[in-house]
């Protein structure tokens, strides 16, 4: 069976930077088609309920882009052996994951048929975005694209028979979910119309809020318009979405522009790269920082000149001050932009267990952490929750309310969040030295090493860290390097 471009099937690889899979990252249509792709397996009432419950897409949706393309690059990796460890990783974490939706449904992020459908929603979406921008795949190709896609699944799941065999049996399945088991759930929706009304700001951009919000205010019912054009007919009809007025023809144009890429020059476009400059924040010693700082500038300046014409912000020509400057005092934050920062990781206006495991989850990823480390974590932040719901939670409900927090302002350096912070320090302190180096800095905290957070030369100890760690979390103090850790998008 011949791929066309891509040569035979047995010739072409199922896995690293030569398989189709992995080429649609750096393709522009990806993210068009990875937008299209997240309603499908939203739609799905338990990855919906999911995606509710547990997921940060919402509060931090860049932080969660960065880490899925991580994950995702591990699992199309040349190595199985990365791919085996980055695979055990993503079934402990969906372990943790289960509950029941608002009809009283349970789900289970380890659902084999459900962890099918994101592979299929991906294929389908891959397929779709082709096709809309005047490149369609051949047969041969489509099959060969196929049996990746149906590989990855293996690769996650032990095996891929959630998902048939034969490319012709796929596109019954797919309708017949499409038809059947697809819903109008509150992820979907969220994703459709919230999502880019409060999409927060790149660190690129964290300067010049004024020039995102107009830029936003542009993109995100574009978007919106472009990807309920792109959906199944069928579910569009099911869940009752409103397709706007000439939003096909803007659907077919938005891709054809994407397909026109494929004219510049080779390495042109580098997805990894992109998503690393827009996360980069002020102080990182990347090599990339002075281009990202230059940027920022020329960005301040350009919302600036925005705000010099627009007259309902008065022409000072000053972007507003930044969230800290509604602190109590001097470098910190008031009881609400802790609590809606920091503590409320979801999004949800509450805090509960997800968002705690929100934090142990994003802390294990940086640290690229293994068992029984990774469990050591959890546990110490299941304590905490159990801690902070005993001491906040005044009336009953399992979770904290905003109002609750703020009412009780709390210390929260209790025994338990301490514990946190020890057993943070030893999965950062990698060759068990006692103290944290240059390097096990950078790991945790992708930034410079700062000399002025050390206690001795060049390393910073268990008693330095545990310190600034509990200042951050119960003194709520800004400008530190768990800002762009647990409070930035």
């Amino acid at each position: 069976m011949t791929t066309g471009t891509t040569g035979t099937a047995d010739e072409a690889p199922l896995f690293g930077p030569e398989s189709q899979f992995r080429a649609f990252f750096d393709d522009p249509r990806w993210a068009l088609a990875i937008i299209r792709a997240t309603v499908l397996e939203a739609a799905h009432p338990q990855i919906g309920a999911a995606l509710a419950d547990n997921s940060t897409f919402v509060a931090h949706p860049w932080r969660r882009l960065r880490n899925t393309f991580l994950s995702m690059r591990r699992m199309l990796d040349a190595d199985p052996a990365v791919r085996e460890r980055e695979a055990a990783r993503l079934n402990r974490l969906h372990a943790r994951m289960s509950g029941s939706d608002s009809r009283g449904r349970a789900y289970d992020a380890m659902d084999r048929a459900t962890r099918a459908w994101v592979v299929a929603t991906l294929y389908e979406s891959a397929v779709t975005m082709c096709r809309l921008s005047g490149q369609p795949l051949d047969q041969d190709t489509m099959e060969h694209v196929y049996t990746e896609y149906r590989a990855f699944l293996a690769a996650l799941d032990g095996d891929a028979g959630e998902l048939p065999e034969d490319l012709n049996d796929f596109w019954r399945y797919f309708d017949r979910v499409v038809e059947d088991e697809l819903e109008n759930t509150e992820a979907a929706r969220i994703i459709l119309y919230r999502l880019f009304d409060h999409l927060p700001a790149p660190a690129l951009l964290a300067g010049a809020p004024t020039l995102w919000a107009a830029g936003r205010a542009v993109v995100g019912p574009l978007l919106g318009s472009i990807t309920v054009a792109s959906l199944p007919e069928p579910y569009r009809r099911r869940a009752g979405l409103p397709e706007m007025p000439g939003a096909t023809t803007l659907m077919q144009g938005a891709y054809l522009a994407a397909g026109l890429t494929r004219f510049l020059p080779e390495g042109w476009i580098n997805t990894e790269t992109i998503i690393e400059a827009l996360s980069l924040p002020p102080g990182s010693d990347d090599s990339r920082a002075r281009t990202v700082t230059a940027l920022r500038a020329r960005m301040k300046r350009a919302s600036a000149l925005l705000r010099l014409l627009t007259p309902a912000n008065g022409g000072t020509g000053h972007d507003p001050a930044p969230a800290a400057s509604t602190a109590t005092g001097e470098g910190r934050r008031s009881a609400e932009e802790f609590f809606r920062q920091v503590l409320d990781q979801t999004g949800d206006g509450h805090l509960d267990w997800p968002d705690l495991a929100a934090m142990a989850r994003e802390l294990a990823t940086r640290l690229d952490l293994d068992e029984p480390e990774e469990t050591r974590l959890y546990d110490a932040f299941a304590a905490w929750w159990r801690e902070l719901q005993a001491a906040l939670d005044t009336d009953g409900d399992g979770r904290v309310g905003a109002d609750e927090y703020a009412a009780a302002v709390p210390s929260l350096a209790g025994p338990a969040l301490i514990r946190v912070a020890e057993v943070l320090f030893d999965a950062t302190d990698k060759d068990g030295s006692g103290t944290i180096d240059a390097a096990e800095h950078r790991a945790l905290f992708r930034t410079a090493f700062h000399r002025d957070l050390t206690t001795t030369e060049g390393t910073y100890d268990r008693s330095a860290f545990v310190g600034d760690f509990l200042s951050f979390m119960s003194g709520r103090r800004t400008n530190t390097p768990y800002d762009p850790l647990l409070a930035d998008a």
